[in-house]
């Protein structure tokens, strides 16, 4: 099997429904995120604060070249592998992309918690709807990159992955 890539915003479910669907699929787990902080021996929020977003960048980069040459994984994407084009490159080749969205509300809900989110909380000033609204903004083209979209805003992890799952065995990438 072709692996399946989750890219999509912080928020939108890209781990939870990740690892449900690696479970439904029979196959891997990969939440690059969680491997960075693995091999860096350090939580995101640290490698930013002492090597900066461009150490974390290529970092990113280096685990996306890596994990395109894997089969059978589902891939769970960080919210801004997709603004490196040869991220995007090289795990569209490896695969299906599977872009997960959700209404800022959502998003707003799921990201409450400060000191997790490098990015969010160094761009919020105070005004996370604003940020969270911008960045969205900013990446939509970005996630337009997908094979298809699922929106999370009201769904339970189960009923994602029941959709990727569905729509997947519509194109023909997965067989009943």
């Amino acid at each position: 099997m072709r692996n399946v890539i989750l890219i999509g915003f912080m928020g939108t479910g890209k781990s939870s429904t990740g690892k449900m669907l690696a479970s439904r699929l029979g196959c891997a787990f990969i939440d690059m995120d969680e491997k960075i902080e693995e091999e860096a021996g350090m939580p995101i929020p640290e490698i930013f604060a002492k090597f900066g977003e461009e150490h974390f960048r290529q970092l990113e980069h280096d685990l996306a070249v890596r994990l395109a040459g894997r089969r059978n994984a589902v891939i769970s994407t960080g919210g801004g592998t997709v603004k490196n084009p040869a991220n995007m490159a090289a795990l569209k080749e490896s695969g299906t992309i599977v872009c997960l969205k959700a209404s800022v509300e959502a998003v707003l809900e799921r990201t409450q918690a400060r000191g997790t989110r490098p990015v969010l909380d160094g761009a919020d000033k105070g005004d996370r709807r604003a940020a969270v609204e911008k960045l969205l903004q900013e990446r939509a083209a970005l996630y337009e990159q997908a094979d298809f979209a699922v929106d999370t805003s009201n769904l339970s992890p189960l009923q994602v992955v029941e959709n990727i799952t569905k729509t997947l065995k519509i194109r023909g990438v997965l067989h009943a």
